[in-house]
């Protein structure tokens, strides 16, 4: 074979993973306005709402005859989601890594959270558990097609370029959420403008999130392709659980891996903890005002866009694990600058919201693109369901300490304070990982920067 004929080749095989990775970073385009305009803004205090237009004398509310406080529900619901989900992902994971077939998996799990965040439109008056029953099924279907996208990373780039691949998907997830929560925002502060009620535009603003979910899904289910692989032999996964045993097994051979895991899954506790309670922390313990907390969200989504990137830059020249580090150093700070924060100051919330922005999407990038350096061939589906599992399943951790903290001490300040724990709990654990012998032992090349 000639050289000419070698390098077309080459360069053929280098145009075609370049277009499956601008497909691959749509899905975080399309599931992202999810998170920032659902979760993040608008459902929660609206369900709430709707539960409590639904509550008895007393306030409860009674979903399959069992009396909660209608101010609990939303909570409750999204804690269902999270057991839901962990039910799904191993076997979703075994499924796409038995049978080689993640895409139809991913367009299944894309288009049911799709249609049920879409169907939000329909919650109005007494709907609550509509509203619960379909960010359930929202939720669950977000974190089973996580575990399926974040699996196409080891198989659409090498070693090298997965630091800024996987940047590049968290950046245009969030530029999505800035995108879209601009529009979102428009339509919710001018509504008499538009000719439509409060409730209505909440209500359009959840939809659209639904329809630009699915509509986006589009381009990388176009782009992205299947792949067989010695995993794939074999009947299809009617036997998820059994699959995740043998998983759980197969990584105890792995315990730097596992060592991973665990550190991840403490420091980012912390960071999903700062990212759901910022807002409380502003809005009672700072006195601000729901227009300063949603312009802060925002501020958060740009920055972090170029946080993203700008962090994958700075792990190619110091290294993934090195650039973690650095970035909960980064959120330990920001943290203790938070807890002396001026009530009535929004400039100064601003300013904490920028610091969080900038961190934000390069300690979640680098830390997916780590992982996926530590994952054996033809796994992949199998140990990212363990990584997204470690990530929602324990998410209650720092809630709880933030609750707690608040319930002992009756001060915000100290409540956001003590989640600096899992910054420095998260570090230690991280920097005691060999990240090369780890690569090593996995079975996987040992890129010269990791």
């Amino acid at each position: 074979m000639s050289t000419d004929t070698v390098r077309a080749g080459a360069a053929e095989e280098a145009a075609e993973r370049r277009r499956e990775q601008r497909g691959w970073y749509f899905y975080d385009w399309a599931c992202s306005v999810y998170s920032t305009s659902v979760l993040t803004v608008f459902l929660g205090p609206y369900l709430t709402a709707v539960a409590k237009h639904a509550a008895d004398a007393d306030g409860f509310v009674h979903p399959l005859g069992i009396p909660v406080r209608a101010g609990s529900f939303f909570a409750y619901a999204v804690s269902a989601s999270v057991i839901l989900s962990i039910v799904v992902m191993p076997m979703a994971g075994a499924a796409a890594d038995r049978t080689g077939r993640k895409k139809p998996l991913l367009a299944a799990a894309a288009y049911l959270g799709a249609g049920a965040t879409t169907g939000m439109f329909f919650l109005d008056g007494d709907r609550y558990l509509l509203g619960g029953l379909l960010l359930i099924v929202a939720n669950a279907s977000l974190a089973v097609s996580m575990v399926l996208y974040n699996s196409y990373l080891p198989q659409i780039a090498p070693p090298e370029e997965r630091d800024a691949v996987s940047s590049r998907g968290w950046a245009f997830g969030y530029a999505a959420g800035s995108v879209v929560l601009v529009a979102n925002l428009v339509l919710f502060t001018a509504h008499d403008s538009f000719g439509v009620s409060e409730s209505t535009a909440v209500r359009i603003c959840l939809a659209s999130a639904g329809v630009w979910w699915g509509a986006f899904t589009l381009i990388p289910l176009k782009r992205l392709r299947d792949r067989r692989t010695a995993a794939s032999a074999g009947p299809a996964s009617a036997h998820g659980w059994r699959q995740l045993a043998a998983t759980v097994r197969d990584m105890r051979r792995q315990p730097l891996t596992l060592s991973f895991l665990l550190a991840y899954l403490i420091y980012n506790d912390g960071i999903q903890t700062v990212i759901s309670q910022a807002s409380v922390y502003g809005s009672e313990e700072l006195g601000l005002s729901q227009s300063t907390l949603i312009t802060a969200v925002l501020l958060v989504q740009v920055l972090a866009v170029g946080g993203a990137l700008g962090m994958g830059r700075l792990a190619r020249t110091y290294g993934a694990k090195r650039t973690i580090l650095g970035s909960l150093v980064a959120w330990t700070l920001t943290l203790a600058a938070g807890y002396f924060l001026p009530a009535g100051a929004p400039v100064w919330f601003f300013v904490l919201a920028a610091g969080i922005g900038l961190v934000l999407g390069g300690s979640q990038a680098l830390s997916r693109s780590l992982f996926s350096h530590l994952v054996p061939s033809g796994k992949e589906a199998e140990y990212f369901s363990a990584y997204e599992m470690s990530d929602r399943g324990m998410s209650w951790l720092g809630p709880l300490l933030f609750g707690l903290t608040y319930q002992l001490t009756g001060s915000y300040r100290d409540a956001i304070v003590s989640l600096v724990a899992f910054f420095v709990i998260g570090f230690v654990l991280l920097a005691r990982v060999p990240v090369r012998r780890a690569v090593r032992d996995a079975g996987n090349p040992v890129p010269e920067m990791i």
